[in-house]
């Protein structure tokens, strides 16, 4: 009779790390719908963009007020720092959480989740597999955005650089730099909504539910974030920091408020990824 303390048998050449690679987890990923729709509708954005200023003219003779958007036209680094500041708060959310909330739930509601772990795929093992091609698409995603958006701006407005609304100018050098730094920047503001997506795809055979439940939570902290009547607790809010990348684009860029969303952002995220993992390891897996 076996007892506990006995050597699991496995067959012969397993290993438990070699399972599930990545690239095949990324190449199963790319051929889904969603994803070229969804890296169709951001490489589009810019081209709807540069055809919205042809057809209402230079935005920045609307108003005495001078605002990024204002300075769209300016060049195409100005034009990508504006296709960044339209998308941030809502657009770049979506695909953030698609790839991350639609990963495990989609398994289950193929019912095939059940048949990758009698391969046998190890729970944890799955679930980083998913987790990391989840956040190189969301990554691909948000610098797909500007790159199209600096080529279709430098093709329409030229390029030079960077007008700040405020006064004075970023060379076209610094002001790529920064713009990195803005994409990584929104990037990390974002993994909230990666864990809250990836932590319901966890708990929910419905990708449906997973992606809406961190889209909706997502928009209920933009929500509390503009009720002024909760004060300095705001400060604890993801959503109170997403534009803090804003003094990136200054000429003498300002970091306080990046570093505190970034390390309220990490935090967050922290938690909910663990919370997948470590109810996902007891989930009585059916589907």
């Amino acid at each position: 009779m076996s007892t506990l303390t006995e050597p699991v048998e496995v067959a012969s050449g397993y290993r438990a790390g070699r399972t599930l690679p990545l690239r095949v987890e990324l190449v199963r990923q790319l051929k889904r719908r969603r994803t070229l729709i969804m890296g169709g509708i951001l490489a589009v954005l810019p081209f709807v963009l540069v055809i919205a200023f042809a057809i209402g003219g230079d935005p920045g003779s609307r108003n005495g007020q001078v605002t990024l958007m204002d300075t769209a036209t300016a060049s195409g680094a100005n034009f990508a720092a504006v296709n960044l500041f339209v998308s941030a708060g809502f657009l770049l959310v979506i695909p953030v959480a698609l790839f991350c909330g639609d990963t495990v739930a989609s398994e289950a509601g193929w019912s095939s989740l059940r048949y990758l772990l009698a391969a046998p795929v190890p729970r944890a093992r799955l679930l980083w597999s998913k987790l990391v091609v989840g956040l190189g698409l969301s990554l691909t995603a948000m610098v797909l955005l500007p790159l199209v958006a600096l080529a279709v701006g430098t093709a329409a407005y030229g390029w030079g650089p960077l007008q700040i609304p405020t006064g004075g100018a970023l060379d076209a050098g610094t002001a790529a730099q920064r713009l990195l730094v803005v994409v990584a920047y929104i990037f990390v503001s974002q993994l909230v909504t990666a864990g809250l997506a990836f932590w319901l795809s966890t708990k929910t055979d419905a990708p449906l539910g997973a992606v809406g439940g961190a889209v909706g939570l997502t928009i209920v902290g933009n929500v509390l974030d503009a009720v002024t009547a909760l004060g300095h607790w705001r400060d604890f809010l993801p959503a109170h920091w997403q534009y803090a990348w804003a003094d990136a684009v200054q000429p003498h860029a300002e970091w306080n408020g990046m570093i505190q969303g970034t390390a309220i952002s990490i935090t967050y995220a922290l938690v909910l990824f663990a919370l997948a993992f470590r109810g996902f390891a007891r989930k009585d897996v059916v589907s």
